[in-house]
């Protein structure tokens, strides 16, 4: 970072897993509600995917005394190549476009995938931005856990 000034987050996971079931769990409520919030709850009945573009998404962590909720559209749906949505929380604004996630994967072969992961929008300071990527690495580490436990 320079100047202090951050606009999103990259990361890039490979992944044991064909590069179909790797879109699956980004695309089914079972699986997405399994890994998204990393170690916190996010019941199946409070997670609705309606995985087409202009479909939308929602879900809400679970937490002792708190709830957090998230949502979205999908803005492109390529299976089983990749997703672009946005991302709002509670906190966001009605009329606030939030952020852009676009999430890529690509076959490596050998049953393994590489997700690129992108996150742009600039609503977060970069304090917010840090906080959310040490979020996403956690998710993934609970996606990695997923799909080893449910191949």
């Amino acid at each position: 970072m320079t100047g202090g000034t951050r606009e999103g987050i990259d990361l890039t996971r490979v992944l044991d897993a064909p590069q179909q079931r790797v879109f699956a769990a980004w695309t089914s409520p079972e699986d997405f509600a399994a890994w998204y919030g990393g170690e916190a709850d996010v019941p199946l009945d409070r997670v609705a995917m309606d995985v087409r573009p202009g479909g939308s998404w929602s879900l809400v962590i679970v937490m002792p005394g708190v709830e957090m909720p998230f949502h979205g559209v999908y803005r492109e749906v390529s299976e089983p190549d990749g997703l672009v949505f946005t991302l709002k929380d509670g906190s966001a604004p009605e009329d606030a476009e939030g952020e852009t996630v676009t999430v890529t994967f690509s076959d490596l072969g050998g049953g393994r995938t590489e997700l690129a992961f992108q996150q742009r929008g600039g609503n977060l300071t970069p304090e917010q931005y840090a906080a959310a990527e040490d979020g996403w690495e956690a998710f993934f580490d609970a996606l990695a856990d997923r799909l080893a436990t449910h191949p």
